[in-house]
């Protein structure tokens, strides 16, 4: 193989394993940030990074612990930037060992919900995640904290801790913050939508809408019309009002099952009556996981 092709079989393989990497990150960045929204816009983040530093970083003893370094960073910046982290706290304590976990324990922390996450401390709250969410050892962790070990431990057994004592307390599930008029908007964009309505649809976008094809593509403007095109070809979906993350969402549902989960979302924004900005989720259906969702 000539030096040419084999380097684009290194960045081909590269692709390949950062497309699949995606689903994990995002369950990681979910976490860390309280919102598969958020989570997935740090995951955006992470892999523009990773992409631009990929010519530069030479040949990958581990390239999967080199991603989650990437979004682990990308994770704290964000934090940073929502002005809710003043510090990064080590927790370091050689003397604290690493605390078994039960089957049932480490069920229940796997299914803590993503606000839960949020009330630990962020080194408490990446190692939780990492090693009882995602089965990383207290290396790798450490790897993707640039954390000791012996601080690693300590983390995961004062996060433990204190997801136990959270799991005491009452669910407190926030209501929906959507005004009336935000409704109605919602209503009326499902509404057509289920109706095959393309055209009318294209009528309430403004002129320079924005659409991220979430983990696929992104356009502007006129060349939004081709989304509903796209749609108008398939038949497996059907759409109902609700929020994700208290966000304004059609919820997408399998037709031939209405009553099971939701499969996707797709998140509307609007500037005065006209739709601002989609974000659609049906190529990145793992964003769901973990999400407050609730149908209108």
């Amino acid at each position: 193989m000539t030096e040419p092709a084999a380097e684009s079989a290194d960045r081909d393989a590269f692709d390949r394993l950062l497309a699949d990497m995606r689903p994990k990150l995002h369950r990681y960045c979910a976490r860390m940030t309280g919102s598969v929204i958020d989570g997935e816009d740090v995951v955006q983040d992470a892999v523009i990074k990773a992409l631009e530093a990929y010519p530069l970083a030479g040949p990958f003893a581990n390239a999967e612990g080199w991603f989650f370094r990437i979004a682990h960073n990308a994770a704290l910046d964000f934090l940073r930037r929502r002005a809710r982290l003043a510090r990064v706290q080590s927790d370091e304590d050689p003397d604290v060992m690493i605390d078994p976990v039960m089957p049932s324990q480490d069920r229940e922390i796997a299914a803590a919900s993503l606000r839960t996450f949020m009330r630990l401390p962020v080194a408490q709250r990446s190692s939780v995640i990492l090693m009882d969410v995602l089965g990383y050892s207290l290396q790798e962790i450490g790897d993707v904290m640039d954390a000791s070990i012996p601080a690693v431990k300590a983390s995961l057994h004062r996060g433990r801790a204190r997801l136990r004592e959270f799991a005491l307390e009452p669910d407190d599930v926030p209501a929906s913050s959507l005004t009336t008029e935000d409704r109605a908007r919602l209503a009326a964009y499902i509404d057509r939508f289920n109706a095959r309505d393309f055209d009318a649809l294209r009528a309430m976008l403004a002129e320079e809408v924005r659409l991220d094809l979430v983990a696929r593509q992104q356009l502007v403007g006129a060349a939004v019309s081709k989304y509903f095109t796209n749609y108008s070809k398939v038949h497996d979906w059907m759409l109902v009002p609700g929020t994700v993350d208290g966000h304004a969402a059609a919820l997408v549902l399998d037709p031939h099952d209405p009553s099971g989960p939701p499969r996707y979302f797709i998140l509307l924004e609007w500037s005065a009556d006209k739709v601002a900005r989609i974000r659609d989720f049906r190529h990145a259906q793992y964003a769901i996981e973990g999400a407050a969702v609730a149908a209108l």
